[in-house]
């Protein structure tokens, strides 16, 4: 599938290209991309393999979803969403909102993975046990209701199921960082940003290639200063393929027990441990094809914030390929390699919002 063409109207802000496909050795995304390498590295380490399945056993937490699973993620696509959560010290996991939203389909047949990042900010129908709240950023569906209010949220933009959820906070990201002994990143832009605690202008990164600590690398991420919400997501993918490949070539046993170690009291999953290293195993017959995608978008101002209104027809477009690669819709000209998706353009699609 071709690359679109970026376009932009002189009266509103820019709009994102639709979608990008790439190759890559990057099987999924966000900190779930460790774990399953480092899982399936631990089938050769009785040590590294114990370590992995004590740390994916705690953080296993099921949720009241009122449906039946069914789908095997060793031999069918499986949905998975990922949410990184802002926490600290002062804030334990479940208390705060969600930084980060990606949704993936993998298939673990055809070696491909589908992946869409939700920005923070995006406007829409909150949703909790079936009942649809007032719109609002998505990052509050969490406040609403934790993992159960934010997968219904997504379930109900994209109009896809969650098979499965991942929910990590930011110190596992510093951690695993500083555990694989940094990360090799190309830096956009010099800028100044806060650490960790929140303390403003402590982490100060030049422009260029560089090798980044865990807050370096999360002031890198989550920073809003240098672009915007959706760039902000596209960084955050790079970041990702800069882990999974210090990841692949670390080659310390320590240094692998003490990310896993990172990542276990750092998440919650209602992943059971032998999937996540079924679907990690899958990755060593063959490499995964990546194809992300990016929705069309605008930004408008409600009550003195900033709010992501996604194009409408983006998001059909969106939800229509992650249903085909989940088997739910007929594939059709939207699917031929040389179709290119063009955004209609819709503006206040909420009304007077």
């Amino acid at each position: 599938m071709r690359r679109q063409k970026k376009t932009t109207q002189s009266t509103a802000p820019m709009r994102q290209p639709k979608q990008k496909k790439k190759k890559t050795i990057l099987l999924f995304c966000f900190l779930l991309p460790i774990m399953l390498i480092i899982l399936a590295g631990a089938v050769y380490f009785a040590k590294l393999y114990a370590t992995a399945q004590n740390a994916v056993d705690s953080s296993y937490h099921t949720l009241d979803r009122k449906k039946e699973i069914e789908v095997n993620p060793l031999t069918e696509t499986t949905s998975i969403l990922i949410m990184g959560i802002d926490d600290n010290d002062s804030r334990e996991l479940g208390s705060a909102r969600t930084d980060s939203l990606i949704y993936l389909t993998i298939d673990p047949t055809k070696h491909k993975v589908n992946m869409i990042s939700i920005p923070r900010d995006t406007y829409t129908d909150i949703v909790y046990q079936d009942t649809v709240y007032n719109k609002d950023k998505i990052n509050a569906a969490y406040v609403k209701g934790e993992e159960q209010a934010t997968i219904e949220s997504v379930e109900h933009l994209l109009n896809v199921p969650i098979h499965y959820y991942v929910t990590f906070n930011f110190d596992a990201f510093l951690e695993i960082i500083d555990a694989l002994g940094g990360i090799e990143v190309d830096v956009p832009i010099t800028f100044s940003e806060q650490n960790a605690a929140g303390i403003l202008d402590q982490i100060h990164l030049e422009k260029g290639l560089q090798t980044l600590n865990g807050e370096q690398a999360l002031a890198l991420a989550r920073t809003r200063k240098i672009d915007n919400d959706v760039k902000r997501g596209e960084r955050q993918q790079l970041l990702i393929q800069a882990i999974v490949d210090k990841a692949l070539s670390v080659g310390s046993i320590s240094k692998y027990s003490n990310a896993i170690t990172a990542v276990g009291k750092n998440m919650r999953t209602d992943l059971r441990f032998d999937d996540m290293l079924g679907i990690a195993q899958t990755g060593l017959d063959g490499k995964y094809e990546f194809e992300s995608y990016v929705f069309d978008w605008t930004d408008f101002m409600l009550d003195d914030a900033s709010m992501v209104e996604l194009y409408p027809d983006s998001v059909d477009f969106i939800s229509h390929r992650l249903r085909v690669a989940l088997g739910l819709d007929i594939a059709d000209e939207r699917d031929t390699s040389d179709y290119e998706f063009q955004t209609n353009g819709l503006s206040n699609y909420y009304g007077d919002y």
